[in-house]
């Protein structure tokens, strides 16, 4: 008998919290085990809730990783870090993500006098630091954050150390409950706009600092195998930063991007300026954000 029979199932919804660039959908990629969630060194990367389904016999827990909290300097700013606080409310189980190799700071404050009791706090980037000095963050961490008696786990999303014993703890904070998503499904993120996501993760990659962040990515067109992706950006001036010179960017992100798609994609890209798109709410909600 199945232990969905018999009732033996955990499950819960777990957010992942934090400010930008903490590794939140590097460790969502991890405990998924596949690439649900676009990353990249560059803060802000991501933009919308991306759900990520963990699945075993005895447990499904739905991961959320959030856009990064932050002082806003724009409306879609200020949308992203509405966002994450919504979400602390959606769930069963809040994780907050600091980093190991950097002190905590107003950020953290602010994000930690938002969460609810019972948060779970992972230290991460154990990688960057040593044992003394990972101590000691804890320690500090414990003493700045305010979370009372919060469970404190130091983990390497990049590497994978310690977020075994993250997840497992997890599980053990999940009553039984019904299965979310069927087996076999990683995340309800709708195919169309993860390619799109993966276009931008590439602009980012390919075009490094010199690349607006102001740039988003959305397919209009999906007639398999052709897909058809425009990539935004907020000026005339900006688009040949994205083109590069003789179409060198966009050439390297289109072939790097259809290494990820199954076999036969042909992917198209175009650049269009939608001038102040991330001041408009009307444009960035249709994107997706």
């Amino acid at each position: 008998m199945s232990k969905d029979i018999e009732g033996e199932l955990r499950s819960g919804l777990v957010a992942l919290l934090g400010r930008p660039n903490v590794g939140k959908s590097t460790l969502l990629n991890r405990i998924v085990g596949v690439k649900v969630a676009i990353t990249s060194p560059v803060p802000h990367t991501t933009r919308s809730r991306v759900r990520g389904v963990l699945d075993r016999p005895d447990a499904q827990l739905v991961f959320v990783d959030t856009p990064g909290m932050h002082k806003p300097k724009t409306p879609l700013g200020s949308h992203l870090n509405e966002t994450a606080s919504h979400t602390i409310h959606d769930v069963d189980v809040c994780v907050l993500m600091v980093e190991a190799d950097a002190p905590i700071g107003k950020g953290d404050r602010f994000i930690a006098e938002r969460l609810p009791a019972g948060t779970v706090v992972a230290v991460n980037k154990i990688d960057r630091a040593d044992r003394a000095g990972v101590l000691e963050h804890l320690a500090t961490a414990a003493g700045e954050l305010g979370l009372g008696e919060a469970e404190y786990f130091p983990i390497s999303a990049r590497t994978g150390t310690g977020v075994g014993e993250l997840v497992e703890h997890l599980v053990s904070r999940m009553a039984t409950g019904p299965r979310y998503f069927p087996p076999g499904m990683v995340s309800d993120v709708p195919e169309a706009f993860f390619v799109a996501e993966l276009v931008r993760e590439q602009l980012i990659s390919h075009a490094g600092e010199e690349l607006p962040h102001s740039i988003a990515c959305r397919v209009t067109e999906w007639e398999w195998p052709r897909i058809r992706c425009e990539i935004l950006v907020e000026r005339e001036s900006q688009k040949g930063i994205v083109i590069g010179r003789s179409g060198s960017v966009l050439k390297a992100a289109g072939i790097a991007v259809r290494k990820q798609l199954p076999p036969g994609a042909y992917l198209e890209l175009f650049v269009k300026v939608e001038k102040s798109w991330q001041r408009h709410p009307e444009l960035f909600e249709r994107l997706g954000y």
